[in-house]
């Protein structure tokens, strides 16, 4: 099982810190989680609320960009859109690069509620996702 898990997105603003933060919440400690994006985004404030609807924080998350990590020092990379697994493929073999193609929640049309609504399917989406992925997280000693 991968150890160290990198998450890249764009911006490193929404997808990637929130699939980071669950990872990283869900596997208590046993794995070393972090995320990146193409470019350095800013935090986006939905993330932290819809986070902590089921218990979770980023905490002092910094976005940071791929520039700013060793993609190689990961056993995993989990690309969220297609231009960080491009941008993840440039220094990586392909077998540790995986895709996941998760819609950008900041897109949606609408008000308050609709974006909130948009956050909460990524989150829940991730969420299943990384349950999927690592079901050992979730198997009762």
């Amino acid at each position: 099982m991968s150890k160290s898990i990198l998450f890249v997105c764009n911006m490193n603003s929404v997808r990637s810190p929130m699939a980071a933060a669950i990872l990283a919440s869900e596997s208590a400690g046993t794995l070393i989680v972090d995320s990146a994006g193409v470019y350095e985004g800013s935090l986006d404030p939905f993330v932290e609320g819809v986070l902590g609807e089921i218990g979770m924080s980023l905490g002092g998350y910094e976005p940071k960009s791929v520039s700013d990590v060793r993609l190689e020092n990961f056993d995993l990379v989990i690309a969220l859109t297609p231009e960080a697994a491009a941008e993840a493929r440039r220094t990586l073999p392909r077998d540790r690069i995986e895709f996941w193609p998760i819609d950008n929640p900041s897109e949606t049309v609408g008000g308050r509620e609709a974006l909130l609504e948009a956050y909460r399917a990524v989150r829940d989406d991730l969420r299943s996702r990384i349950r999927v992925r690592f079901p050992t997280l979730y198997q009762k000693p």
